[in-house]
């Protein structure tokens, strides 16, 4: 198979789709590999090494979309990429259809295969391309909340882990799945006073046994929400519902009862967001404020470590990507339910429900697709 590595051209996206290795694996099982030239160097990696490993440059992103057969990217196409993708062509990368109507609707009148890495999931629940990248940014979520309680960033003026004979600052986290529970274990390990808050008691008692004893575990009800975020310094929204949008976990009306210069970081952002004054920000211009209370929303938060990021997707996501290139697409995803249940439009057809309600759109079962 023909399989292109474009150069990613979202605001600060320092990520590529595959390092060195991921090319060099995919070389010796027989593929033709083409990466645009100087789509690693955000992320530490030369064209020299990609030509080491085996993969020939090109040097636009017209030359790669034109050219291969499969592309493996880290963030969803941009309008600038929707007349590049041709009918047919296999996209594997990020989509979070339920968030963006525009993409959705240009996927599907490209008749091209998106094949999402957020709704690959595993017989346990668990959705194995989307946990690198959730560890990275419930890690980084903290990092950039710290930084924002700062009073010159705007925020109260709080260090997050206090000082002998003054109270370390309180967090609260927003679901108790792998960002959250990241989140959580990094707001810990500076010394806060931590909550995290779910809606399944079994995830609360497995959390409570996990997690550090300065984390307290909350069922998340509505009235709990409210109490909590009253005394809160730090925020963090870390819920997900595979491939449909996020709830609005915090509305309009609950910031006036939080404290000036609060700070909530939206990692739901890329499923639309869960807090209702959410809109999505960039690593240039990363926040803004809501009555007084700073929003964070960065949609591509791991784009800010490349390196790590980059290394930890490329690790997921390759035993995929081989499979798909040895047996081509359908045949994958008959032989291999977690890939299956990747595919949300395929030839111009919603086969993914989550999308499908989100828009309104018709739905087609994806056994009819791999017919």
């Amino acid at each position: 198979m023909i399989i292109g590595v474009p150069k990613e051209i979202k605001n600060n996206e320092n990520r590529v789709g595959l390092t060195p290795a991921g090319v060099s694996a995919l070389v010796k099982a027989g593929h033709t590999l083409y990466v645009q030239a100087t789509a690693g160097n955000g992320s530490g990696f030369s064209d020299e090494e990609y030509i080491n490993a085996g993969a020939k440059t090109l040097p636009t992103i017209e030359d790669i979309y034109g050219i291969a057969e499969m592309i493996i990217k880290v963030k969803e196409p941009i309008e600038r990429e929707y007349p590049l993708i041709k009918e047919g062509q296999l996209l594997f990368t990020y989509f979070h259809f339920a968030s963006y109507e525009p993409l959705t609707h240009a996927m599907i009148k490209s008749k091209a295969v998106c094949l999402a890495y957020e709704t690959v999931e595993k017989p346990d629940r668990s959705l194995p391309l989307l946990i690198p990248m959730s560890e990275v940014a419930g890690r980084m979520s903290v990092q950039e909340g710290a930084k924002y309680l700062e009073k010159p960033m705007g925020g109260r003026g709080i260090l997050l882990g206090g000082v002998p004979g003054v109270k370390p600052a309180k967090v609260l986290v927003l679901g108790g799945g792998i960002v959250g529970t990241q989140a959580a274990k990094m707001a810990a390990g500076l010394g806060a006073d931590v909550s995290i808050m779910d809606i399944s008691l079994p995830r609360l008692r497995q959390l409570d046994e996990i997690l550090p004893k300065n984390v307290k575990t909350v069922y998340s009800n509505e009235y709990n929400v409210r109490e909590a975020i009253k005394q809160s310094d730090l925020i963090v929204g870390a819920v997900l519902i595979p491939g449909a949008k996020a709830p609005s976990l915090i509305t309009r009306d609950m910031l006036k009862t939080m404290r000036p210069g609060t700070v909530m970081v939206d990692v739901a952002i890329d499923q639309g967001g869960c807090f209702e004054t959410s809109k999505a920000t960039t690593h240039e211009d990363p926040i803004y404020v809501v009555d007084e209370v700073i929003h964070y929303c960065v949609a591509n938060m791991p784009g800010a470590v490349p390196y790590t990021s980059t290394l930890a997707l490329t690790n997921a996501t390759l035993p995929y990507a081989l499979q798909l290139a040895n047996k081509g697409w359908k045949k994958a995803c008959k032989e291999n339910k977690e890939l299956e249940l990747g595919l949300n439009v395929v030839d111009g057809k919603v086969v993914y429900k989550g999308v499908a309600e989100a828009f309104n759109l018709p739905y087609v079962e994806v056994s009819e697709v791999l017919a």
